[in-house]
């Protein structure tokens, strides 16, 4: 049996925004045919922040008509200074029903990824420099009240979405279809534009897919020519945490190198996937189950310890990657738990253990009265790996309640104990809270 020590003399500092996401809740206002809604249970787990990127995805977002340079500034033609060149209308909802669960919009300003045969936002713009004017207008509608607009105070833009996933000379670009010199310059080019309009906000990307060479490419003309960079995004999906943070570390030590050492490493895509050809279907399955609840709550407990500054789980969207929320009722599924959970954190000081236990992922935080909140799970890609038994040692007698997450149970109050010894079951994930 392990046995796990929390040093609650002492408490570190917040919990980071690791339970953040892409894309907000399902909530239709204008109308009550056919309704679905997600609202209240997306509120109830305090969702910091939602990426808008693939919104347009799902039509109860606003479809074609949300979110995406091309479906807001549909006629690139068009005199970019006019109120009647945008339609803005979709997204405006958008944005107002995510602020509504208490979410913060993270906006990805370009377009969503096309799987289609024939491919026709993702080609480069026609214009670098009207482009990026029309990103500044876009802004000052949502944080300045331009066009019958808002003050959302909207702060981190993030400037389009893995121009890296393709090479070159692909024949299937499926999110750039231009090269990668071309994207550098739209890069340069808006985020001078959009940094010089609005110095106080979060400018950034690129949304790294996976291609380090071209991160270290980016990075070096960034530093080379001073580009705003406030913050690093990228995207990794796997099946263990260390893969995870072994990557952050990565593109941490890369960040520094670079001169960059105040840009904040956004993770903004991720999620469990072995891999995205024979073991895909496999993959779906375990994002949908207990597994994936796990390896959700495995992956925030280690990016707390880790250098990653901000979490964003692929995808809150009703999709076969959204473990959260059933597709077809948004009804909350077992992934949904460590999201409610994390966000019970918020608020309290982190503690952390002296020793580990191998494969048992833990977060601990304190209230001002000197309570408890620990999370707990028994991390295994292995399906078959062996239960194991821990004990929470917080060097103090105290009564807990404790709930389960499991097969059986969706995060019920198991019991009450004095006596933190639990056995589990791989894939078992406890919420243990001191009374």
């Amino acid at each position: 049996m392990d046995t796990l020590h929390f040093d609650l003399s002492h408490p570190l500092g917040d919990f980071k925004p690791l339970n953040a996401v892409n894309n907000g809740p399902i909530h239709k206002r204008h109308a009550s045919d056919q309704y679905i809604d997600n609202l209240e249970t997306y509120r109830a787990a305090k969702i910091p922040f939602a990426r808008n990127h693939d919104a347009s995805f799902d039509a109860r977002y606003g479809g074609s008509f949300t979110v995406d340079i091309a479906a807001i500034f549909p006629n690139f033609d068009a005199d970019v200074n006019a109120p009647a060149s945008y339609d803005f209308a979709c997204t405006d909802e958008y944005i107002a029903v995510t602020l509504e669960a208490g979410t913060e919009t993270f906006y990805r300003l370009g377009q969503r990824i096309e799987h289609e045969i024939r491919k026709h936002n993702t080609l480069p713009p026609k214009d670098f420099h009207k482009w990026a004017q029309i990103c500044e207008h876009i802004i000052r509608h949502y944080n300045e009240g331009w066009a019958d607009g808002y003050h959302h105070n909207i702060r981190y833009w993030e400037i389009w979405n893995e121009p890296d996933l393709d090479l070159d000379d692909s024949t299937n670009k499926r999110t750039w279809g231009g090269t990668k010199a071309q994207f550098f310059e739209l890069y340069e080019i808006t985020a001078k534009h959009l940094k010089s309009c609005f110095p106080n906000l979060m400018i950034g990307g690129p949304a790294l897919a996976h291609n380090r060479e071209w991160a270290e490419d980016f990075l070096a003309l960034a530093e080379e020519k001073h580009l705003p960079l406030d913050f690093f995004s990228w995207h990794v999906y796997g099946t263990t945490p260390e893969k995870i943070m072994d990557r952050a570390a990565r593109f941490r030590e890369m960040l520094d190198r670079h001169g960059f050492t105040s840009t904040q490493s956004i993770l903004n895509e991720w999620n469990y996937i072995r891999n995205w050809d024979s073991e895909y279907v496999y993959s779906i399955h375990q994002v949908l189950r207990l597994k994936g609840a796990s390896f959700t709550l495995a992956c925030m407990c280690e990016a707390q310890k880790s250098s990653i500054d901000m979490l964003m789980y692929y995808d809150a969207r009703p999709c076969a990657l959204n473990g959260i929320f059933a597709p077809y009722t948004l009804e909350p599924l077992k992934g949904y738990y460590p999201f409610l959970w994390y966000g019970m954190l918020y608020g309290r000081r982190e503690i952390r253990t002296t020793n580990t236990a191998e494969h048992i992922y833990s977060l601990c935080g304190i209230d001002e009265n000197g309570k408890t909140l620990t999370l707990l799970t028994h991390y295994d890609d292995d399906d078959a790996a062996s239960e194991r038994s821990v004990t929470l040692d917080f060097g103090k007698q105290s009564v807990y309640e404790v709930y389960l997450l499991d097969n059986a149970h969706d995060g019920v109050l198991l019991c009450e104990t004095d006596k933190p010894v639990f056995t589990l079951p791989v894939h078992t994930c406890l919420l243990v809270r001191e009374k």
